[in-house]
């Protein structure tokens, strides 16, 4: 286990796992803490599922990297994860969360997540790591290898550093976040935040639902949308058995071509724009399947309905005032209501994220006051206020 010099300002030495020995005893220590920081550098370029390349782990003792490629049975890094006596604090969990929810089939638990926190104390919706470091604690960090390729070996010293400084800062973050969340009686707020990042379903993509994240497929016809609905879970099933990026197999413009021209044949396969050769000679009989499913495959959802000019403004209104109460609370206003929530607010839909919890004290009952003409938005000395 290679130890590396620590900063001057930070007693904690540096440890670099390589082994799987090396990797028990570390977990073992961390294990003894109540809170842990972590974080992990992956790629995903050119795989379906990230390539876990880092993970950096940090406690009051030691801040540690452990060389992911080097130790791929990473069983006493799940445990550590998996025990719900160690509060994991991580900086935008949703990602490293996946990883190792896939990798155990269970979400590490208990989590704090930064970004959501700082979202709360008017940081911003997505504020970076080292945006909220800077702001909390006075410190700029490093960013100049954040294009850093993690495959490679040997890691470039000052990208090693990087890597642990996402670790370094993070348990005084946390500490920072919740003493100011606790002052503001916001605690409770962060319960609903994280209960989508414990959810198991979160990280997981059925090939069923992967019609969802096609783009262009608002514009199609019910007939062509529910031939994208077969068309994706088809990718989508390559792509995850090949391993490869879903783009890498068909892109999302040939998708929504070949269910607006559903081609009967190879030839017509052929024809459609950026088809990749390959795909029409290996799997052409595939594709032309999946296009024949039409009765079998779920129908896929409405395109998004078109606000009137009335109902745009309108939005607008409801926005202007979601933007004075995210001032005056010091919360990001997409925290709030983000607009798309908004539309459908004007839409007539009540089952809303904005109308329950914490979210419908701090916006949602003005949001409906306003809608039902029961307080007004008035310019006053020169500024907008709610009356």
């Amino acid at each position: 286990m290679e130890t590396r010099d620590h900063r001057p300002d930070d007693a904690r030495p540096v440890r670099f796992v390589t082994t799987a020995d090396e990797l028990a005893v570390v977990c073992a220590a961390l294990r003894q803490s109540e809170i842990v920081a972590m974080d992990t550098e992956f790629i995903r370029e050119r795989t379906y599922y990230p390539q876990l390349c880092l993970v950096q782990l940090a406690d009051a003792h030691q801040l540690v990297v452990v060389d992911a490629l080097a130790v791929p049975d990473l069983a006493p890094l799940e445990a550590l994860l998996a025990d719900t006596s160690v509060l994991k604090v991580l900086h935008a969990a949703r990602q490293d969360l996946e990883i190792f929810a896939l990798r155990m089939g269970a979400v590490p638990a208990p989590v704090f997540d930064t970004q959501v926190a700082a979202s709360l104390l008017g940081h911003g919706e997505q504020a970076g790591y080292a945006a909220v470091v800077h702001k909390l604690m006075g410190l700029a960090l490093d960013k100049s290898h954040v294009r850093t390729d993690w495959a490679a070996r040997p890691i470039p010293s000052g990208a090693l550093d990087y890597a642990v400084d996402d670790v370094r800062f993070l348990l005084e973050v946390h500490r920072l976040l919740r003493e100011d969340l606790a002052a503001r009686g916001r605690l409770e707020w962060l319960d609903a935040e994280f209960a989508e990042l414990a959810r198991l379903d979160t990280y997981r993509v059925e090939p069923a639902d992967a019609w969802r994240k096609v783009r262009g497929i608002q514009r199609l016809s019910g007939a062509q949308r529910t031939r994208v609905v077969a068309l994706a879970a088809w990718r989508e099933r390559v792509a995850i058995e090949s391993d490869k990026p879903r783009g890498w197999i068909l892109k999302d413009e040939v998708l929504v071509d070949l269910a607006r021209r559903a081609p009967t044949d190879e030839s017509g396969l052929a024809a459609i724009r950026d088809m990749p050769p390959q795909v029409v000679k290996r799997r052409g009989a595939e594709l032309l399947a999946a296009l024949r499913v039409e009765g079998e495959a779920p129908a896929a959802e409405a395109p998004r309905t078109r606000l009137t000019p009335e109902q745009d403004s309108l939005v607008d209104a409801l926005a202007a005032l979601v933007r004075l109460r995210a001032t005056a609370q010091g919360v990001a206003a997409a925290s709030l209501a983000p607009r798309r929530e908004l539309e459908r607010l004007v839409l007539g839909e009540r089952e809303l994220e904005m109308l329950s919890g914490w979210k419908r004290d701090a916006v949602g009952d003005a949001l409906l006051a306003l809608l039902e003409g029961r307080i007004s938005l008035r310019v006053r000395d020169g500024r907008l206020v709610e009356e």
